[in-house]
């Protein structure tokens, strides 16, 4: 049974591989061939920007009749991702890049153009320094001049660095963490600090919202009133007043009648006076006094001397005429009271 991959194949004793015929292909054959972009362009056609790295199905040749240092240069045919337009860009083994050819311009070619200008202006002067001989000397002075400057500013910059060795970076480093520290413990005992006024506060606080639920808050102490003299007929006024006021009936008293066991008849009685009799003897011998006493003119003047009875006598007089008021504007106001009595009953 044969083998499904041959490797090694059968060739006969009488083999001749000259006369194998040999394919003609066309030098200018194109191959199919998978490509990154080499460079950032742009399509002329629509505008497209097609950046370095985009893959593509390029199609390659061979270019004809150029040649450097025995390569071959090859070119690439390209389709632009919007409007399928062909892109074409070929090797420059002379620099090691790539030329753009046809159907778009290369991006961020700056610096390549720089290079190349240098690189004329270079030529330029080796010319000219071949042809004559003053445009080198002059070159030499420039460029001895430009010599000079650069070891100028190099001196420069090393004695820059000397002032700059003398500083011990590490201490500065050092003190400067210390610095740190330092504020970021002084902020933090700053926070302690308040936190603890914060808290003192908020107990006193409560401390006092505590103690004014518990007990009642001290009463002021009240001012004593002046005692204003008073004359024997204000208890009287007070009796009279505080009489006027108990004398509308309450309405249970009314209906129900009084609890009080005293009827009200024994208000209207009032005991008799016991000072008469002495009253009555003093006044005699007031009298006898007057009548012994001379005034001025050598008469006898009975209303010039006031004896303390007669002042004694004529208060008591004022005190029954009050009772007696008293008395009857109770026995009108008892009367009253037994009237309404009656009529609820």
């Amino acid at each position: 049974m044969s083998e499904r991959k041959v490797l090694n194949k059968y060739y006969p004793p009488d083999f001749d591989p000259s006369k194998i015929p040999k394919l003609k292909l066309p030098k200018d054959r194109q191959y199919v061939v998978r490509l990154m972009a080499p460079f950032n362009m742009r399509c002329k056609t629509c505008g497209e920007y097609i950046y370095k790295g985009k893959k593509f199905n390029a199609r390659k040749e061979t270019v004809q009749n150029e040649v450097y240092l025995g390569l071959p240069i090859f070119r690439f045919y390209i389709k632009c991702t919007r409007c399928l337009a062909e892109i074409t860009f070929k090797t420059d083994p002379e620099n090691t890049d790539y030329v753009m050819e046809h159907g778009a311009t290369r991006n961020f070619q700056a610096e390549k153009l720089l290079e190349e200008q240098e690189k004329q202006m270079q030529k330029e002067r080796e010319d000219e320094e071949l042809n004559n001989p003053m445009k080198v000397l002059e070159n030499r002075t420039k460029d001895s001049k430009m010599e000079m400057e650069v070891l100028e500013n190099l001196q420069e910059l090393k004695e820059l660095n000397q002032r700059q060795a003398n500083v011990d970076f590490e201490s500065m480093l050092l003190e400067y963490q210390k610095y740190e520290e330092d504020l970021k413990r002084q902020q933090e005992e700053d926070d302690e600090r308040e936190m603890k006024s914060m808290l003192e506060s908020a107990h006193v606080k409560r401390i006092l919202e505590d103690s004014d639920s518990d007990e009642e808050p001290l009463k002021p102490p009240c001012k004593l009133k002046p005692q204003v003299l008073r004359k024997p007929t204000d208890i009287l006024n007070e009796n009279t007043d505080c009489q006027k006021k108990k004398l509308k009936p309450e309405s249970w008293e009314k209906s129900v009648g009084k609890l009080n066991g005293n009827p009200p008849l024994s208000r209207l009685v009032v005991k008799k006076a016991q000072t008469k009799k002495a009253d009555s003897s003093i006044l005699r011998k007031d009298d006898s006094i007057q009548k012994d006493c001379p005034t001025n003119d050598g008469t006898k003047d009975q209303n010039s001397v006031v004896s303390p009875a007669s002042v004694v006598l004529s208060s008591t007089a004022q005190v029954q005429q009050a009772s007696g008021a008293c008395n009857s504007s109770l026995s009108l106001l008892g009367a009253y009271s037994d009237s309404e009595g009656s009529s609820s009953d």
